[in-house]
């Protein structure tokens, strides 16, 4: 059973998904945890992909009382469903729940994306925790990259444990990427905002945190208004459904060369990437997918788990520093575009995943 219910889970994920299903011995199955009730949607019913289990989120407020929830909800699937074993991805409250659930059941759980460390439990908040959490529970430790293997190894993860596939994100840019320029139409709410930036260098970003306090969050949105006194970029900002959105509204609302938008869907960001002279964002995902594509990057954190995409001279950290945010905005926007990088994979993650979670299972 395949375990999610964010977006950025979902996107990681239906890659691995579709490789199950192609595997004539395993009988996959999808539990959605309903963290997200409808973000990443879109992609699911792109991919053909229908959840045998789709849950309510758990109410009341607070990661903690979501968290309780779905070990609860997702446990009930398990036992519906009995699962040999159990695929998780990441860093967010499903993933900690589902692994939690499993291993109250001995169910073995596989952990995609296993290894990332910031090196401060609370950056991000609380991924950083969960994913950390996650790691003496799973079997199989399927690490993006050789620093997230080595990050294992240092916690004493067994070797033989682990295994280094590349990050599935790279699997579902590839696929995404050959459908949007097989159809004009997918994603298409993209074409209006782009056709706005006219001859304007388009920016875009996003801001979801939830370690961004209201001073943050202020700075932020002060650092993209100095960017935006540039005449020559159009800023598109898809507001996360989270409240904390409320600040960037009242702060950028209305405010020339800045367009407020609501959140959208994967192939309509991913359209809007691919249009964009640059990015602003505090998204791991982001941070993967623009080195990937070869767009330059300024990340809204003071640390990342990912430094490959430093390293691969993509993305700069910029933290919650306004001036920082214009200074290093306007010097990237004066230099060339970057390469695009492998250094998070090759596409091929998914099959690796599937083939040695076949052969585990069941040995020939």
């Amino acid at each position: 059973m395949t375990i999610a219910g964010t977006r950025p889970e979902i996107i990681k994920l239906v890659p691995v998904m579709r490789a199950l299903e192609d595997e004539p011995v395993l009988r996959p199955s999808f539990c959605h945890s309903g963290q997200h009730a409808d973000l990443g949607r879109d992609l699911l019913t792109i991919a053909g992909i229908t959840p045998d289990e789709l849950l309510e989120r758990p109410h009341g407020p607070g990661v903690d009382r979501l968290l309780a929830g779905m070990i609860e909800t997702i446990g009930a699937a398990l036992d519906r469903q009995c699962p040999k074993a159990v695929i998780v991805q990441g860093d967010t409250a499903t993933t900690l729940a589902g692994a939690m659930a499993a291993f109250h059941r001995r169910i073995p759980v596989a952990h995609v994306e296993a290894g990332l460390r910031s090196a401060d439990i609370t950056q991000p908040f609380p991924e950083e925790a969960y994913r950390r959490l996650v790691t003496p529970l799973a079997r199989w430790h399927f690490a993006p990259t050789k620093a997230a293997r080595n990050a294992l190894l240092s916690e004493n993860i067994a070797q033989d444990s682990i295994e280094v596939v590349g990050n599935t994100v790279v699997d579902a840019l590839h696929w995404a990427c050959a459908r949007l320029d097989a159809d004009p139409s997918l994603g298409a709410e993209a074409h209006r905002y782009i056709a706005a930036a006219d001859n304007h260098a388009l920016v875009l970003a996003t801001v979801h945190r939830r370690e961004h306090d209201t001073s943050a969050l202020k700075a932020i949105a002060y650092g993209l208004l100095s960017l935006a006194e540039r005449r020559d970029v159009r800023i598109v900002l898809p507001l996360h459904p989270r409240a904390e959105s409320a600040i960037l509204r009242e702060l950028l609302a209305d405010m020339p060369r800045i367009e407020l938008i609501p959140a959208v869907g994967y192939f309509t960001f991913l359209r809007l990437m691919r249009a964009s002279r640059l990015v602003v964002s505090d998204s791991g995902g982001v941070q993967e997918e623009a080195t990937a594509l070869g767009l330059p990057l300024l990340v809204l954190r003071k640390v990342t788990e990912r430094m490959e995409a430093i390293g691969a001279g993509v993305a700069r950290l910029v933290g919650h520093d306004r001036d920082l945010i214009a200074t290093a905005a306007n010097e990237v926007l004066s230099l060339p575009m970057p390469e695009p990088s492998d250094v998070f994979g090759d596409g091929r993650a998914s099959e690796r995943i599937v083939r040695t979670l076949r052969g585990d299972l069941y040995p020939r």
